[in-house]
């Protein structure tokens, strides 16, 4: 199991601050693409004058994960003339506790030694056993940390217990792949919250939709624009002026949602929705009921309405639905404009 999964790891960086309150990139293994490197440096919060300190931020940049852990040095230590500096870990995978875990390792070992060289032996370690173990700095085993768990370790009650039936409005966005953008100036919160949205379409398991930490910078926005459908997060409140890139912004700090004037065709709502949102709210404030348990709800939900387009299809020439043979059902108009983009989004419809 270790060697596949240790192959989802692609490199390891290191980002310093000095006393002279100099931001550099000063070392990585293998290597890391410029474009990257930059997006990387912006994404640390060294570069912005102290103003924003992140212990550990984690986002997404053509189709690569990077997560960013960042310690303050204290005296006495090796590294005498840094003030701080950030571990980079670069993945395939999205699995934020597992690489927080092991950056963690990474930085106290450099804090130790002052030199890259037992960071890269640890990494290379990780890399080919799927272990890192050191006495004083703790140990690290990458099969403790299922990708299952980190889709399920945000809070989908937190969501709903924020929003209510308006979590509706989320829902169908993700089931008819649509461009979600979520803004809060805080990237802590920002992470929290965006990590969970796609749990709401569990049938798919795709966080790759995930983009949690993008600036306002235009190589971050032309990779966001490359993505049919996605959940984008951003600290700049400007984004809210952007109405081209979302179908759906959500002002997270004021708990609205808004619908752009371009998607509310498909996004309109009826019984259905309303039967599924209830559903959504009921699970989550049953205090009985974990979030994965709610999850599970929605997801059996979702099963239901996807078996209803299935056999829709079944019934079809070549198994695609048309909008003839869903209007010959009679269904509500809401509800048959809904199982339209459905069917188009899971790539059940007759173009």
């Amino acid at each position: 199991m270790a060697a596949t999964e240790t192959q989802l790891m692609l490199s390891v960086g290191l980002i310093e601050k000095d006393v002279n309150g100099d931001t550099l990139w000063v070392w990585c293994y293998p290597s890391v693409g410029s474009e990257m490197r930059q997006v990387l440096l912006r994404k640390c919060c060294l570069t912005r004058d102290g103003r924003d300190f992140h212990t550990f931020v984690f986002g997404q940049f053509c189709r690569t994960w990077y997560y960013i852990s960042t310690v303050e040095v204290q005296e006495p230590t090796a590294l005498n003339k840094v003030t701080h500096f950030s571990i980079v870990v670069t993945a395939k995978d999205f699995n934020p506790e597992k690489y927080a875990a092991l950056s963690r390792i990474l930085c106290r070992m450099y804090i130790k030694h002052g030199s890259p060289v037992k960071m890269m032996e640890a990494y290379i370690t990780v890399l080919t056993k799927g272990i890192c173990q050191s006495d004083e700095n703790g140990s690290f085993l990458i099969k403790d940390y299922d990708v299952r768990k980190a889709y399920l370790a945000g809070s989908i009650k937190d969501v709903v217990s924020q929003f209510g039936m308006e979590t509706i409005i989320l829902y169908t966005a993700l089931m008819l792949k649509k461009r979600v953008v979520v803004h809060h100036p805080r990237i802590e919160a920002l992470l929290e919250f965006t990590r969970v949205l796609p749990a709401l379409t569990w049938h798919r398991k795709d966080w790759t939709i995930l983009h949690p930490y993008v600036h306002l910078a235009d190589p971050e926005l032309e990779d966001l624009k490359k993505c049919p459908a996605y959940v984008a997060g951003f600290v700049d409140p400007d984004v809210s002026n952007r109405s081209d890139l979302f179908d759906v912004f959500v002002n997270l700090p004021e708990s609205v949602i808004t619908v752009s004037p371009s998607a509310k065709e498909a996004m309109a709502m009826g019984k259905l929705h309303k039967d599924i949102g209830q559903l959504i709210v009921q699970s989550a404030e049953d205090a009985e009921r974990s979030d994965g348990q709610v999850v599970k709800d929605i997801s059996v939900k979702t099963r239901e309405v996807i078996s209803t387009l299935m056999s829709l299809a079944e019934e079809c020439d070549d198994s695609k639905i048309t909008l003839e043979g869903l209007k010959q059902r009679r269904f509500h108009p809401a509800t048959e404009n809904f199982l339209f983009h459905l069917a188009a989004a899971e790539q059940l419809l007759r173009i």
